[in-house]
């Protein structure tokens, strides 16, 4: 994707190579900020495959999808004059999707995906359906679409249905956050509503659009959930007074995975100034060695929450590049079917509408992140704890003088905890791999199916799920260092920069109150990436 920059809105061009995901999130997540147009040389491929098309049909050779029926019915040849019939008839009996209807964000996502797939110019597709798709994104019109009721082969058929159906003027859409008929949405906005020609129905509807939009976004809010968790535990690690020595990168370069290393490397600039105290701490808790038997004042290691935590978070870190790399091979292909091989003068049916690659990478992607949700559960049980907090109070209460009337009368994080326990053990629930439930449907045509979008729509659900637990843990370790230490006395410099986000929206817990809006606002505060631009800032100074 190329941006131009000029006043009011960003020119963003789609090309069909060179869509990245974070292109996907900025679109995505801030309308308004981008009018998206096709490139010229995308136009000129898809002009191109189109010529070949209507010579392929005035030759009078059956096409699928084109001449023909879908899927069993493809050994039935319509009339050359009902072409464009089919096409109509194509988005009507697949507009039965059920279940909530997505929100905006993974709908935008899915209308600049499917624009880039077609960008690449070997759909039969014409440049002005596919601009039509952009325009309606650039005013903010989007379609409707139910989440559930796809098999993610052939593609999102169910779900694109619902693109189609925008840029044809049927139905109900989105205008600008409110409910309005598609076609006088269009005519508000001085667009006309397409009238599909032969393939055209079939090149939107047939690829994996719709599941790749769910899986940018989850693969974007992972990876702020994986920097948000190494800083958890260097907030843990300093709040139960633990030993930074656990993150030395000695131990490291031993078992040098990649991931790891840069969790670990994290961890230790993060705790910054404390990390040259890191030996002396160590000769503390051993004293003086002899031979005489002793209990010693601290144990030498940390539990494995805090100690192992980079083992954790590291396998969280290589997912999220590797599932990267997939999605973003996936964005920038031609996933429907056939295909115009314009140099060879051929029509090419094959598989590339199968949602393999994605369903695989949202299987892995939310084992990873609902893995560092239970991380970051129990290293909550260790700080409200006061059998493992080492000196905090129970349950993060504030301290009161002996003797106060207050005593015993407040629980600080006892139902925090119970939360955070819930929310893990639904995340943890929801990691049933989708894959593996292959279905053969469609009169045994798509006799096997990937389930991609069930997974990445997992994956949103799991990442939403740890993002509340990573809230609540910030909440708690910001109260365990005020309880350290009035104002965060005690932290360094980066972790003292999102001790001080977090308190900007949620004051230290001083008597029992709600704390629901709290979790949802640091909930925010991460997935924005608020909270890492806040430690990277504090890091440059």
């Amino acid at each position: 994707m190329e941006l131009s920059s000029h006043s009011g809105p960003v020119e963003v061009v789609v090309d069909g190579c060179n869509l990245s995901i974070n292109d996907v999130v900025l679109v995505a997540r801030m309308p308004g900020a981008f009018h998206v147009t096709l490139s010229r040389k995308s136009e000129q491929l898809m002009n191109q495959s189109v010529e070949l098309k209507e010579k392929v049909i005035e030759d009078g050779l059956p096409i699928y999808g084109v001449t023909s029926g879908f899927g069993d019915s493809s050994t039935r040849k319509v009339h050359d004059d009902k072409a464009e019939d089919l096409q109509s008839n194509l988005i009507k009996f697949l507009s039965c999707g059920i279940g909530p209807v997505a929100d905006a964000d993974p709908i935008r996502a899915t209308m600049i995906i499917r624009a880039n797939c077609l960008a690449r110019g070997y759909s039969g597709i014409r440049p002005e359906v596919v601009q039509l798709l952009l325009e309606c994104l650039n005013c903010e019109i989007l379609p409707l679409i139910p989440e559930r009721g796809s098999v993610g082969a052939s593609g999102d058929l169910v779900p694109l249905s619902y693109v189609a159906a925008l840029l044809t003027g049927i139905g109900d859409v989105l205008e600008k956050g409110e409910r309005a008929d598609a076609r006088a949405a269009l005519a508000r906005a001085d667009l006309e509503p397409a009238v599909l020609r032969p393939k055209e129905g079939l090149a939107l509807v047939n690829g994996t659009s719709f599941m790749s939009g769910f899986a940018a976004l989850a693969i974007h809010d992972a990876s702020e959930l994986a920097f948000a968790a190494d800083l958890c535990t260097a907030l843990a690690s300093r709040t139960l007074k633990g030993n930074p020595d656990h993150f030395d990168s000695f131990i490291f370069d031993q078992k040098p995975h990649i991931g790891t290393r840069r969790s670990a490397d994290t961890i230790r600039v993060l705790l910054d100034d404390m990390n040259n105290d890191a030996m002396l701490l160590q000769k503390s808790r051993v004293g003086v060695v002899d031979s005489v038997y002793r209990d010693l004042e601290d144990p030498l290691q940390d539990k494995y929450s805090i100690r192992c935590a980079p083992h954790v978070i590291g396998v969280l870190h290589e997912t999220i590049d590797w599932a990267e790399g997939l999605i973003e091979v996936e964005m920038n292909s031609c996933n429907d079917n056939p295909l115009f091989d314009t140099s060879a003068g051929m029509v090419r049916s094959g598989g590339n509408f199968y949602g393999g690659h994605v369903g695989q990478a949202m299987d892995s992607l939310k084992t990873a992140v609902a893995s560092v949700g239970d991380l970051l559960d129990r290293q909550l049980e260790l700080i409200v704890d006061e059998k493992f907090n080492n000196g905090l109070t129970p349950n993060l209460i504030p301290r009161f003088e002996h003797g106060s009337w207050n005593m015993g009368l407040h629980h600080g994080f006892k139902g925090m905890q119970l939360v955070a326990s819930s929310l893990t053990a639904e995340a943890l629930k929801s990691t049933m791999p989708a894959t593996v439930f292959s279905r053969s449907t469609e009169c045994h045509n798509q006799d096997k199916v990937s389930m991609a979008n069930i997974a990445a729509r997992d994956a949103r659900t799991v990442v939403e799920l740890v993002q509340q637990v990573c809230a609540i843990h910030l909440l708690g370790l910001a109260q365990a260092a005020d309880l350290r230490c009035p104002g965060g006395g005690t932290l360094s410099r980066p972790l003292k920069s999102c001790y001080d986000l977090i308190r900007s929206v949620s004051p230290m817990l001083e008597y029992d109150r709600p704390l629901d809006e709290d979790i949802q606002l640091v909930a925010e505060l991460v997935a924005s990436g608020d909270i890492r631009r806040a430690v990277e800032a504090a890091l440059e100074h």
